[in-house]
């Protein structure tokens, strides 16, 4: 909650959504985590039945729609725990934003979006960066020839990084199971602590090859379909 007290009666409020006393809405923490804002533990596989019933819990206690009839408070309230809300659940329905979101949460940042190939695929995107120059530099009318060799191979390059980004999305839900079995065990111990950090550091390695990769792909669709 925002604050410990009722905003229109000042009457202690203690974590409901609508005031005991005079039954207004209260406004939502800004600084409240979405994990917690859902109902759920910091976990990474999710229940999403229980997140989408809770969603629909809370839609009908914040829509906007039912406080059109109240006063201007009520409905600024209303409109901006709608706004947190609706974000909240994007944000955990999909399971790359969920890691990325923990990770910001855990670590406090997420690491900028690298600007260099994973290691592993260091020579392999350099030479696809060389074929995707001259596919640009080439005119459809005099090298039509040397065209369709390109895009060939640039097509087989772009199935080999799909399949990578597949075999990516496998390492990320490992890491899932690992963070949770942590998580669930004893979250607040020192060794717990520096095994989750471990995994936080490693999965966002992971989600940062997947973003790389996943931008060459849109490249190689773009320019050679």
């Amino acid at each position: 909650m925002a604050r410990s007290m009722c905003w229109h009666c000042q009457s202690e409020v203690k974590g409901e959504y609508l005031c005991g006393q005079c039954v207004k809405v209260q406004p939502l923490s800004k600084d409240l985590d979405y994990f917690t804002c859902m109902r759920l533990p910091r976990l990474l596989d999710i229940d999403q039945d229980k997140l989408q019933e809770t969603f629909y819990d809370l839609s009908r206690t914040f829509h906007p729609d039912f406080y059109s009839d109240k006063d201007d408070q009520e409905q600024v309230i209303s409109l901006g725990n709608s706004a947190l809300l609706n974000t909240a659940y994007r944000t955990l329905k999909d399971p790359i934003q969920r890691a990325e979101y923990l990770i910001r949460l855990e670590a406090g940042s997420v690491k900028d979006i690298r600007s260099n190939p994973p290691a592993d695929l260091f020579d392999e995107i350099l030479e696809l960066q060389e074929d995707l120059e001259e596919f640009r530099s080439l005119s459809s009318d005099s090298d039509a020839e040397r065209m369709e060799e390109l895009r060939q191979k640039l097509n087989v390059n772009r199935e080999a990084l799909e399949k990578r980004q597949g075999q990516m999305e496998s390492s990320l839900k490992k890491k899932f199971g690992e963070w949770d079995v942590i998580q669930r065990r004893s979250p607040q111990s020192t060794d717990a602590r520096e095994k989750k950090d471990a995994v936080l550091k490693e999965m966002q390695e992971i989600l940062s090859d997947k973003t790389y990769v996943r931008n060459i792909v849109n490249d190689l669709i773009e320019t050679a379909g």
